[in-house]
């Protein structure tokens, strides 16, 4: 053991180290945040720490801003240099801007959503159909990356095409992976611009409908799932998708 590691150039001791999770309370911190988010998706860091202070909590706002950052949530505001597109990555137009929306399969929407658990947190990603809320595919990770988003388009586009694929301008969505995948079947790509949420409304209708119908409702019978990101039938959160994946309006 100690001729690997010094091969590989590692300390002995960090060979065996395993990274701490979210403490208990950090945890249960996660969950208040989440809620208040989601049904003011304008509060930032000030907002969210008085908030909770308020409520008794005590918390700064560096915790709070560290906490809202591994959830992946932002506060929704005009900020400037909309243009601005993160390093190798291109940002592309938002090609819906008086648009009527009459058909199936005319416009396709994506997003990923922070989803607490009785013990720990996931991601949770899925493919909206904007005319008739069809959830065309949905993924569960406990990780924020870009296969999460590249497996549910994977299957999305398994079961149709769409015209046009907005989505907003997180990293996961500007890399190449993803903007070639959807144009090389023939999809135009849109984007939201920054700090514009109602430019995807209809997927962030979904995650508040899935958050407070079902995953707050139930959250203490949902069991934190295996790292897989498919196959978790055993939890709540597949039962909170499943029936709005199959049911029109």
């Amino acid at each position: 053991m100690r001729r690997q590691c010094a091969l590989l150039g590692l300390n002995r001791a960090s060979l065996y180290y395993e990274p701490a999770g979210e403490t208990a309370e950090n945890l249960r911190l996660m969950r208040l945040i989440d809620g208040e988010y989601t049904a003011h998706p304008f509060y930032g860091s000030r907002r969210m720490t008085a908030w909770l202070s308020r409520r008794g909590e005590a918390v700064n706002r560096k915790r709070v801003q560290r906490l809202m950052r591994l959830m992946g949530l932002e506060a929704i505001y005009p900020k400037p240099r909309l243009s601005a597109a993160g390093r190798g990555h291109r940002v592309y137009p938002y090609l819906l801007r008086g648009v009527r929306i009459g058909r199936p399969d005319q416009v396709w929407g994506a997003d990923i959503t922070y989803v607490p658990l009785a013990a720990g947190f996931m991601y949770l990603a899925a493919t909206i159909d904007w005319y008739s809320r069809f959830v065309v595919a949905w993924r569960l990770s406990n990780t924020l990356d870009g296969a999460l988003c590249l497996d549910m388009l994977d299957e999305a586009l398994s079961r149709g095409r769409p015209e046009v694929f907005n989505t907003d301008q997180g990293v996961q969505f500007t890399a190449e992976a993803w903007t070639g995948r959807v144009q090389a079947a023939g999809v135009a790509v849109s984007m939201d611009g920054r700090g514009r949420c109602l430019d995807n409304v209809f997927v962030e209708r979904l995650w508040r409908t899935v958050k407070y119908e079902d995953i707050y409702l139930q959250l203490e019978s949902c069991k934190p799932p295996l790292p897989a990101a498919k196959g978790v039938e055993t939890c709540t959160l597949a039962e909170a998708v499943h029936p709005r994946a199959r049911r029109q309006p």
